[in-house]
């Protein structure tokens, strides 16, 4: 089990909930600290450009990091997928990548507590760790990752609320829901935090009564009382063999569902990264969030997925419709086509409806992570520094604003159709987070090395088992899946420039922003061991966690309470 090293010091009593939070100075290698320099500059530049605040409370955190992985990916992306290779490989694809999710989360989990600095996020870290140019690719895909995830996100809702009726443009829907997150983003973060609650809150119930609603429906509690149990995986059966028949067909469906779930997945591990520097008490809260978000996000997506193989057939007409002729008012969703083929009635728009707001939570929480990943790398100095301009309420307004231009690419949509657009978003955004897992991992092994050189090791908060060996593990799976996702393109007969680009045309993207980056400024392949900073904003992190009181239960509900959030 994951464990938390509780500080063995007597807590003095303070208010950090309102706490500026000023990004850390330089380090400077030869000295073995901060840069005095760097320090006078960087409070120079806080001065001029404003800071963010620890407005983030730990149900916020929590919340933010599951409202954001728990999307479209589910509720809508895994219809083609179950129609593209049946219900085993979905099950199993989400099954295999909640795994690849816990070993990723455990490594961030680690570097995030040890530091969690204001202005903190994962190319933060591969900077310090790793080295810069590595950090400047990855930064940008990062955010590139996050904005076209709105984009998608946004997308999706604006497909499954054609559901109801296509007599109002796409563009007005989609208006009003990129207006909606730019509104919650702009002003205080936690008011940002406390919406983001109650969206994700109202798509947890909803998915807790979804994994009800399959637990009654496979027992024949349904309307028509039909006992389905498993019979979609027996007939029409449980894999579709995918571009070849036997054994190697079904392999290559499962293959072909673990790198269409990572939609589902990735980025979602960064958002408790990303919080850090907005949180209160964050060498308490980051752990638990950490912790209890990928518990919670391998039950929702396991059991999720799960449902949908039984409530839905394979070769479902509408699903076969929505998914190939882009046929929104079929039903986008395969919870709601279940629903509906159970023949229960009112209870299908009720949960379109919910689908929406679903995928609205996540465009909210994409847009936050867009904006503070942008917020960073000014900070980094691989940004305008303009980026790095908060308002008085500590909000990054001009990297949010920013970060809303590259997600209008949605109003792609109203040309190319609702459904088209986010089958162009899935697949850019599935590779990018793969290729940005590949460099979280590789910083982190650059840390725990550093931290082992400095006999430091045993001094993090936050200790995870089995390490490195799950990291590499995921490291080679994850370089596997990068050079594999689009395997299909080169299949006989099956070649188009459209799908080979969308397959691969990140990873030259990013070689190109790595290799122009290191040209340009001569940096080094890596880190000498002996300058990796590992000192810089422990001490602010030591500080802040001495000021923090833990809250004590006074009744059952408290503690109840207290265990949730």
């Amino acid at each position: 089990m994951d464990s938390y090293r509780a500080p063995k010091k007597e807590f003095v009593a303070g208010d950090i909930s309102t706490q500026q939070s000023h990004p850390v100075p330089a380090y400077d290698a030869e000295k073995g600290g901060a840069d005095p320099l760097a320090l006078e500059r960087e409070l120079v530049e806080a001065d001029r450009y404003g800071s963010t605040k620890r407005g983030l409370k730990s149900r916020h955190i929590q919340l933010i990091a599951l409202g954001g992985a728990i999307g479209t990916g589910l509720f809508v992306g895994s219809g083609a997928t179950l129609s593209l290779v049946g219900p085993a490989p979905l099950f199993m694809a989400f099954l295999f990548m909640s795994f690849i999710l816990w070993w990723i989360m455990n490594a961030l989990a680690e570097m995030t507590t040890y530091i969690p600095i204001p202005g903190a996020s994962v190319p933060y870290y591969i900077n310090r760790f790793f080295e810069p140019s590595l950090a400047f690719a990855s930064g940008w895909n990062y955010w590139y990752t996050y904005a076209i995830l709105v984009s998608a996100e946004i997308s999706a809702a604006a497909t499954v609320i054609q559901y109801w009726t296509t007599a109002v443009p796409v563009a007005v829907w989609i208006t009003i829901i990129l207006v909606l997150v730019v509104f919650l983003n702009i002003f205080v973060v936690s008011v940002y935090g406390e919406s983001e609650f109650w969206f994700a809150s109202i798509k947890l119930i909803t998915i807790i009564g979804l994994i009800i609603l399959g637990i009654v429906i496979f027992f024949g509690g349904g309307p028509n009382h039909t006992r389905l149990g498993f019979y979609y995986w027996q007939v029409p059966g449980s894999f579709v063999p995918y571009k070849t028949t036997g054994n190697t067909g079904n392999f290559l469906a499962f293959w072909t569902a673990l790198v269409r779930s990572g939609f589902a997945f990735v980025t979602s591990p960064e958002l408790v990264a990303i919080t850090a520097g907005e949180s209160q008490a964050p060498r308490r809260n980051i752990p638990k969030a950490s912790r209890r978000f990928v518990y919670r996000l391998m039950f929702f997506y396991c059991l999720g997925s799960l449902v949908i193989t039984i409530l839905v057939a394979s070769d479902d007409p509408n699903l076969i419709k929505a998914v190939t002729n882009g046929v929104s008012n079929a039903g986008a969703s395969p919870f709601v086509l279940g629903i509906q083929n159970a023949g229960i009635p009112v209870l299908n728009h009720i949960i379109n409806a919910v689908i929406v707001t679903s995928a609205t939570s996540a465009a909210n929480s994409f847009v936050y992570a867009a904006s503070r990943n942008l917020y960073s790398l000014a900070i980094s100095h691989q940004a305008p520094a303009i980026f790095r301009t908060c308002n008085k309420q500590g909000v990054p307004w001009i990297a949010v604003l920013f970060s809303c231009l590259l997600s209008c690419l949605v109003y792609l949509s109203v040309s190319e159709g609702s459904n088209t657009a986010f089958n162009w978003f899935l697949n850019l955004t599935t590779i990018s987070g793969f290729i940005a897992w590949c460099t979280l991992l590789m910083a982190y092994l650059r840390f725990r090395k550093a931290l082992i050189y400095n006999k430091l090791w045993e001094s993090r908060p936050y200790k995870t088992r089995f390490q490195p060996y799950t990291t590499w593990f995921a490291l080679g799976l994850l370089v596997l899946l990068n050079l594999t996702n689009g395997f299909q393109v080169f299949f006989p007969g099956s070649f188009s420039a459209a799908s080979f680009l969308a397959a691969y045309i990140t990873i030259p993207a990013f070689f190109l922003l790595y290799f122009g980056h290191k040209a340009w400024y001569r940096t080094p392949w890596v880190r000498p061991i002996h300058e990796v900073d590992i000192r810089t904003g422990k001490e602010e992190a030591d500080a802040l966690e001495a000021l923090d009181q833990r809250p004590v239960p006074k009744n059952v509900a408290q503690r109840i309470w207290f265990w949730v959030a």
